[in-house]
């Protein structure tokens, strides 16, 4: 059977979640097929948008077009187990939640714990975290991520919060595995008003920004 923490490995590869937070997702299969199209195929709804379960099964539906969703701002295991019941392949919390972890576990999902401090990305690796959300990861800058791999070389870092595509490079290149495309490829009022286009040239840029 395929561990957690190896189905989240070909984020290695990719490098790059697209974070949706907006009040309204119209279509939620076609949003990732737009994000698809610009290179950004790991997707995370997040439980800040009504119905995200919704949103989850109709995407999660028609993943086979080659996109994975999952689901954030996780607080609860009630939460957790709900998201995976919709479709999530991932779950992504803003701080360690140990019951959201025990439920991911449990489902046999990985799970992103959020973190700041060296003690909190220990935590959330004693917690069995697929990888460790940097949050915000602007706050502290690209070298924040250089200082963490030091005592931690081998935990997989995720950059969240203030992420575009004029600084992505620099936390990748300073240690981080993955970033987080928030509004910068997603903004909210984009993703109400439908506006695929829009954002498979946001996502297009960003990830070229990304190097990819």
């Amino acid at each position: 059977m395929t561990s957690p923490a190896t189905s989240f490995a070909a984020l290695r590869d990719d490098r790059v979640v697209a974070v949706v937070r907006a009040p309204w997702i119209p279509d939620a299969a076609a949003l990732c097929a737009a994000l698809a199209e610009g290179g950004i195929t790991w997707i995370e709804f997040t439980y800040t948008t009504p119905d995200v379960t919704v949103c989850l099964a109709d995407a999660s539906a028609a993943s086979a077009a080659g996109w994975r969703v999952g689901v954030g701002s996780v607080l609860t295991a009630e939460q957790a187990e709900r998201g995976v019941a919709a479709g999530a392949s991932f779950l992504v919390t803003p701080g360690c939640r140990p019951e959201v972890a025990a439920a991911a576990h449990a489902a046999g999902v990985p799970v992103v714990l959020g973190a700041l401090t060296p003690t909190e990305v220990a935590h959330a690796v004693d917690l069995g975290a697929a990888a460790v959300k940097i949050f915000p990861a602007k706050a502290f800058g690209p070298g924040y991520f250089k200082d963490l791999r030091g005592p931690y070389p081998d935990v997989p870092l995720v950059a969240s919060g203030g992420v575009n595509a004029g600084n992505a490079a620099a936390f990748l290149a300073h240690g981080a595995l993955a970033v987080c495309a928030g509004t910068d490829v997603v903004p909210p009022d984009a993703v109400a008003a439908g506006e695929w286009a829009e954002i498979t040239r946001r996502a297009r840029a960003f990830t070229e920004a990304c190097g990819r």
